[in-house]
């Protein structure tokens, strides 16, 4: 009995031994776990964005997101197949490195950003905690890659990304024309002409150009920066009669029928809300800076309408209408946004007369609802201008431009990808001037993955950089290599459609032969 007692004695202590033991392993997989989730959220958090201007001005206010990912150091031993019966998922952390074995430490291949579509090829489960590594793939075309990402870092509901003014807008499948039998879509090779290049005497020596070229087309402005017309139209009569004071073109039907026995496309611009003609008419309607009482200039001394004045869009697209009766092809919309307020620092101090009761994007992408459905009956496509980082940023910037609200309404969505506008170490880049190809494949690689992300989105058609940025520290000068390098950089991507930028619109020729 006595050695029964002692063999139980024996065998209890082993088993209390062995115990602690276990816990002891149990409690350092649990404080290491702490440890890598901890590092993981360090990783993903983002810089901060502000804007970059578009005008004759070059005004390059502009920001830039540099971050990392939501790595997970977790790994994989056993085979398993998606669950997501679409095989869809979206990134849920800022930055989410993509790599090239299931394993934190493996090789880093690729950066998607917040919100990205991936679809699902594969995953890898860790029998120890039930974790997942997911085999995706991403980009388009050419581009296209397949690589690693932990499964902890996405989402099945896109929308559960979204702040609450962004979950308001509209993301369903619009009814877009394919085409017009009577428009043709063209693939666009443009250049950027002022109220006074189409109404002087380079006009002739700019339609020569497109016969020793491939540009095809010329983005004339019709309403400018100033808010003067190009022609006379009704419109202005109607709301801001002074913006007819100008009309460089007396006969616009001759003039229409030149460009068009010349076999050149034509796009009609219309600067939208920055408007002091419109704003001197009706200074209760200019956006308000409370703390002067005066209405809101920015660097350029520009007053702005408010973008949520419904009696702004009407005048609008009442000169986009009167454009295409006498046969543009095409309205694009610039400065279709709210003015640069520093990413909203400044939104306490103005009042942008929002009587709706809509945020920033709604009342952008309202508008460009509003006029879609009221040109849509004159045949002729719209496009709007936009930030050129808006692709690459998660938010609206507080310019009302969110990508995938503005891609899923309009039929073409022109990014302002001028290099010179982005600022130093954006994608990485030390300046983003210096390297025409990097800063533009970037830029285009993130707006063809935030296509992806809406039932209809719009044809990229970026704005690219002739001109030589010499207020920028660090330029370098623009000329035919550093053209080309954008056009590849683009085609790269799978974009077939571009337009040249040049304030004096004067363009590099031997890049676009």
């Amino acid at each position: 009995m006595r050695k029964l007692s002692l063999i139980i004695a024996i065998l209890m202590l082993f088993f209390v031994v062995q115990g602690c033991v276990q816990d002891k392993e149990s409690s350092t997989q649990q404080n290491q776990q702490q440890l890598d989730n901890a590092q993981e959220q360090e990783e993903t958090q983002n810089g901060n964005q502000d804007a970059q201007e578009h005008d004759e001005n070059h005004d390059e206010n502009e920001q830039n997101d540099q971050d990392v990912d939501g790595d997970s150091d977790q790994d994989s031993d056993q085979d398993g197949q998606a669950n997501n019966p679409e095989n869809i998922v979206y990134v849920s952390a800022d930055r989410l490195n993509v790599r090239k074995e299931p394993d934190a430490n493996a090789e880093k291949i690729g950066q998607l950003m917040q919100g990205s579509s991936i679809e699902i090829l594969d995953e890898k489960i860790r029998e120890e905690d039930g974790t997942k590594w997911l085999y995706i793939s991403y980009g388009a075309g050419d581009q296209a890659l397949e690589g690693w990402i932990s499964s902890e870092y996405t989402v099945a509901d896109r929308t559960e990304l979204l702040s609450p003014d962004l979950k308001a807008l509209d993301f369903s499948p619009q009814n877009k024309v394919t085409e017009y039998p009577e428009n043709p879509r063209v693939k666009v090779k443009g250049v950027y002409l002022t109220i006074y290049s189409a109404s002087g005497s380079r006009l002739d020596s700019l339609i020569e150009m497109t016969k020793r070229t491939g540009i095809n087309t010329f983005v004339i402005d019709v309403k400018d920066d100033n808010g003067n017309m190009l022609f006379y139209t009704e419109a202005a009569e109607k709301y801001a009669p002074k913006a007819n004071e100008l009309t460089p073109i007396k006969d616009i039907e001759a003039f229409m029928k030149k460009l068009k026995d010349n076999n050149i496309y034509t796009i009609a611009r219309i600067v939208t809300f920055k408007d002091p003609i419109y704003t001197e008419q009706y200074p209760e309607r200019a956006i308000l800076d409370k703390r002067t009482g005066k209405a809101h200039v920015q660097r350029d001394g520009l007053r702005w309408a408010s973008p949520h004045d419904r009696q702004l869009w009407e005048y609008d697209v009442a000169v986009a209408k009167e454009a295409a009766r006498v046969g543009f092809n095409e309205i694009q919309f610039d400065y279709v946004r709210f003015p640069d307020s520093g990413g909203g620092k400044l939104d306490e101090y103005l009042d942008y007369r929002n009587t709706n009761d809509e945020s920033k994007p709604e009342a952008i992408q309202n508008f460009l609802k509003y006029a879609y459905e009221e040109l849509s009956k004159e045949k002729v496509y719209i496009g709007a201008d936009i930030y050129g980082l808006v692709a690459s940023v998660t938010d609206d910037m507080g310019l009302g431009q969110y990508w995938e609200a503005i891609s899923n309404v309009v039929d073409y969505v022109c990014p302002m990808m001028y290099p010179s506008h982005y600022a130093n170490h954006t994608y990485q880049l030390p300046i983003p001037d210096a390297y025409p190809y990097e800063t533009i494949y970037h830029s285009a690689r993130d707006a063809v993955m935030r296509n992806k992300n809406i039932p209809t989105p719009a044809i990229i058609r970026p704005w690219i950089q002739d001109f030589t940025a010499t207020w920028v520290k660090g330029h370098i000068k623009y000329g035919e290599e550093e053209v080309r390098a954008q056009i590849k950089a683009l085609e790269d991507n799978g974009i077939d459609e571009f337009m040249l930028w040049n304030p004096g619109n004067r363009y590099t020729e031997e890049a676009v032969k």
